[in-house]
């Protein structure tokens, strides 16, 4: 308050100083006649009135109309006015000066008040423009206070939504606007704002309906602003709502979609060695076999089946542990060659009908891995390989470096993939349209491939070659 007082007893010393110099001016340096000296007065006015205000510009006003009679107009020396035109004279100048300030004020008050609104027109293009591209449009309600107040320069802003009952705030610790407060500005639908304060709550409204209330303290934009603010969080709480139902939506269909895959997978699966096993022991059972050699064949189907079923329930059981994040990694930098020839040696049965290509380049760089996972990852590639591919095709294995990665790619000579079937091949319990019922198997393969390098903040892809086949392949950071 007291540099304020200040600063308007410092304006009127420099307004009563300008009209002393251009008095001093034109009485001793120049001499000019009454209505140079008049307009003269004139221009000082309307430069005070566009620099300082209407309060200045009349006083300085009043002060060169003294002037301009003690100076300027005859007899000079006094406040006397001997001539009646004087008179008219000097309530003309008084009166131009007067208006001259007024209509300066004026055009400047509509000139800040046309920056004001530029600068808050621009403000909400920027606000919607961050609600528009915000990346995480479910969060996107819990962000609008914070947009809101750095959007708008304020100390704080909530957000109240009536269906929910929340009150959203902006900084996180607050702010002075009770929960009851904008619970009513939004049920009645009418705005209070607080200008000695510096703060305004008024409701959002969709349509005609209202969805809740923002409040703002310090520094609230202009009520015309508010509303067009409140309109665009009430849309943008919308799109939110929209998005979160989708994205319900889509998950209760991608699970309805998974439980089908499961339970068709489960079904092809399970179903196969379960027969082959009752039917042998029900053979064995019943007396049916009699000779050696055809009970050690049934054996052997029920050894083999069970292990088959032993293999799909462990990977059903890895599946869902690296969904959800149990497993443990224990990375050290190993060399890729070390895991295929041990991948190698454990696959050949697996192997025994494919010739096997094994291509590594001298001196390539270890990389940080779990070699036991890693091995899991080769060793579903080249069982998938062998799976999809003819009798007597070669199995081709690879490994480069790139730049700060090292790629392992595992190619075959088979049927190949369609080009519908490439972006969900890893996905779980997918399998291509074309092989789904010509070989045996639940989809699970390439899904744990995918979880166990992504796990290694690698990346698995999937690409055709020249002829029939395809090329799977896995990159993994170097160590």
């Amino acid at each position: 308050m007291k540099r304020r007082w200040l600063a308007q007893v410092l304006r009127s010393c420099l307004v009563t100083a300008i009209v002393g110099c251009i008095a001093l001016v034109y009485t001793t340096l120049t001499h000019v006649n009454p209505t140079t000296a008049a307009l003269t007065f004139l221009l000082g006015i309307l430069i005070v009135a566009n620099r300082f205000g209407l309060r200045y510009a009349v006083y300085m006003s009043f002060l060169a109309a003294l002037a301009l009679n003690f100076f300027f107009l005859p007899p000079t020396g006094t406040l006397t006015i001997a001539e009646s035109q004087n008179w008219v004279a000097l309530l003309a100048f008084l009166t131009a000066g007067v208006l001259a300030s007024q209509l300066s004020e004026r055009v400047r008050r509509e000139a800040r008040e046309a920056d004001r609104r530029r600068l808050e027109a621009e403000r909400l293009y920027k606000f919607s423009q961050r609600m528009l591209t915000s990346e995480r449009i479910l969060d996107l309600v819990e962000n609008i206070p914070e947009y809101v107040r750095s959007t708008f320069q304020n100390d704080s802003a909530d957000l109240y939504l009536l269906e929910k009952e929340q009150l959203y705030h902006s900084p996180s610790d607050g702010s002075g606007f009770g929960k009851e407060r904008l619970q009513q500005a939004a049920l009645h639908g009418e705005a209070e704002r607080d200008d000695k304060g510096g703060s305004c709550v008024a409701p959002l409204l969709l349509g005609l309906q209202p969805i809740g209330a923002i409040g703002i303290a310090g520094n609230p934009p202009s009520p015309e602003t508010i509303d067009a603010l409140g309109s665009l969080i009430a849309m943008a709480i919308e799109r939110s709502a929209t998005a979160e139902r989708l994205a319900h939506t889509e998950a209760a269909q991608e699970s309805e979609r998974l439980r089908t895959a499961l339970l068709d997978s489960l079904t092809h699966e399970l179903r196969t060695p379960l027969t082959a096993i009752t039917a042998s022991i029900t053979s064995l059972r019943s007396g049916m076999v009699h000779d050696r050699d055809s009970k050690e064949e049934m054996l052997a189907v029920i050894e083999e089946e069970s292990g088959r079923l032993n293999r799909l329930i462990g990977q059903a059981v890895e599946m869902a542990q690296l969904d959800a994040r149990h497993v443990q990694l224990q990375l050290e930098s190993s060399s890729i060659e070390d895991v295929i020839r041990e991948v190698v040696a454990e696959c050949r049965a697996v192997l025994d009908e494919h010739p096997l290509e094994v291509r590594l380049p001298a001196g390539l760089p270890r990389v940080r891995m779990d070699t036991a996972q890693i091995r899991k990852v080769l060793h579903h590639l080249l069982e998938n390989a062998a799976k999809y591919s003819d009798a007597g095709k070669a199995i081709e294995i690879s490994a480069e470096a790139e730049g700060s990665v090292l790629r392992t790619s595992v190619a075959d000579r088979g049927a190949g993939i369609d080009d519908a079937d490439r972006n969900f091949v890893f996905d779980k319990f997918y399998r291509g349209h074309s092989q789904r019922y010509r070989v045996q198997g639940t989809g699970m393969g390439l899904a744990i491939v995918k979880a166990i390098v992504e796990a290694h903040g690698g990346e698995v892809d999937v690409a055709g070659r020249q002829g029939p086949g395809s090329i799977f392949s896995f990159s993994l950071p170097l160590a």
